[in-house]
């Protein structure tokens, strides 16, 4: 595991947030439309089937994507440069993004029961929960470490009045 750099260090933490996040993500995602899809299709007809989940994560497999490549070619950058005034409205788009992450991070909690397995699950289905919770579990400290530790570095006395 990558260890993270001092919280008030912009420069590094948005190289940390590429390295651990960003590219966990783009490992996570194809791997869990597969496996979902995968579910869906053998156990169609099973009660607790998580009907709509591999497009759901498709989705946001392609929303992830584009916000990542915002930060990555204009955000980071710039934070990176020292910013300036304008960086508070690509700041206020992300944090947009992020509400978005975690309203469908909640749709994901409610397509699979909270992550709940019905009994007799197969192999499948389990490791789907398996890692369905990991990726939760990253993009939420993901949103996180953007939101309260490394946006509140940039902001400025207007923003602050806003």
């Amino acid at each position: 595991m990558i260890e993270a750099p001092p919280a008030n260090d912009p420069a590094a933490l948005t190289q940390y947030i590429e390295t651990r996040f960003h590219t966990r993500h783009r490992e996570q995602l194809p791997e869990l439309v597969e496996l979902a899809v995968r579910v869906e299709s053998v156990h169609a007809q099973a009660p607790g089937v998580p009907a709509g989940l591999s497009v759901l994560l498709h989705r946001m497999y392609g929303e992830l994507e584009v916000h990542m490549k915002k930060e990555e070619l204009i955000l980071f950058p710039a934070m990176r440069q020292g910013a300036g005034p304008g960086i508070q409205h690509p700041i206020s788009v992300m944090r947009s993004d992020h509400d978005d992450h975690s309203a469908e991070i909640a749709e994901l909690r409610r397509l699979t029961n909270n992550l709940r397995l019905p009994v007799n699950a197969c192999r499948t289905w389990t490791v789907l929960y398996e890692k369905l919770q990991i990726f939760i579990d990253d993009l939420e400290a993901h949103i996180h470490l953007e939101n309260e530790v490394l946006f509140p570095q940039f902001k400025t006395d207007a923003s602050a009045e806003t």
